[in-house]
């Protein structure tokens, strides 16, 4: 099967999984219980949405972002950093107006970890290219 094949399938594959956390379809399972279900399948589907982000941005199959597949690690730093940001923005903005309880019981503390994750990748590439850790190129 072509990469780009895969990709798409671990696309499509993810959003209907991250879909189905919204909605109450999931099994009760051998836990018995629909709503533990539907965050394993939630996160199954997050998992994929993941390794398709990966391949399409590196262009090969993997997990970490490590800096040396990072094209312009220099200038992509800043828009890592911002992604985190706005990701923790997006938690708090669900837990001050989803009264109503649309968004499923996690979602604000995988946003949360998510958007940590990306804080900090953000702030070591930083550090590591044009911060304190970066090597001076001596001539």
């Amino acid at each position: 099967m072509e990469a780009k094949t895969v990709s798409i399938s671990l696309t499509v594959a993810g959003a209907l999984l991250v879909v189905q956390t919204f909605f109450d379809v999931a099994p009760l399972g051998p836990w018995d219980s629909a709503s533990f279900s539907r965050g394993v399948l939630g996160l199954a589907g997050l998992s994929c949405l993941y390794l398709a982000w990966y391949e399409r941005t590196f262009g090969r199959f993997g997990i970490a972002p490590t800096v040396n597949r990072w094209k312009n690690p220099e200038d992509t730093w800043l828009s890592v950093v911002v992604f985190g940001l706005a990701c923790l923005v997006m938690t708090r903005l669900l837990s001050l107006f989803d009264a109503d309880g649309v968004a499923p019981e996690p979602a604000g503390l995988i946003l949360a970890l998510i958007g940590s994750l990306a804080l900090f990748n953000g702030c070591y590439v930083w550090s590591i290219t044009k911060g304190p850790l970066a090597l001076d190129e001596e001539e």
